[in-house]
C-alpha cells in the first residue's frame, strides 16, 4: 500500500475531493430542479428517466465517495466512470439552460 504522505496521493485527494463535491451538487440541484419545475418541451417520461440516470450517477457517486474516503484518498476513479456523470451534468445544465430561454421569452 501506497504511503498517503507522497505527493501522488496528496494531488489526487486535492483533485477528486472538489470534483466528486461538485458531481454532488450539481446532480443535487439537478434533481430539485426537474422536480419542481414545469418543463414544457419535456415529456414526462423524458423528465423521469433523467431523474432516474440522476439517481443512479448520485448512487455510483456515493459509492465512489465512500471509497475514496474510506482509503483516505488512496483511490483513484476511472475516467469511464467519471465521464458519463459530466455528460450527464452538460445534458442537465443544457435543460436548464433551454428552461429559463423559453421561459424569458
Amino acid at each position: 500500500m501506497r504511503d498517503s504522505n507522497v505527493p501522488g496521493a496528496e494531488v489526487l485527494k486535492a483533485l477528486l475531493e472538489p470534483l466528486l463535491e461538485d458531481f454532488q451538487y450539481w446532480f443535487t440541484r439537478s434533481r430539485k430542479f426537474l422536480e419542481t419545475e414545469q418543463i414544457s418541451f419535456m415529456s414526462e417520461q423524458d423528465k423521469l428517466d433523467l431523474l432516474l440516470r440522476i439517481q443512479q450517477a448520485q448512487d455510483e457517486l456515493n459509492t465512489a465517495k465512500m471509497m475514496f474516503s474510506a482509503t483516505d484518498g488512496q483511490v483513484g476513479i476511472e475516467m469511464a466512470t467519471i465521464k458519463p456523470w459530466h455528460e450527464l451534468v452538460t445534458e442537465c445544465w443544457n435543460v436548464a439552460i433551454r428552461f429559463h430561454k423559453e421561459r424569458d421569452v
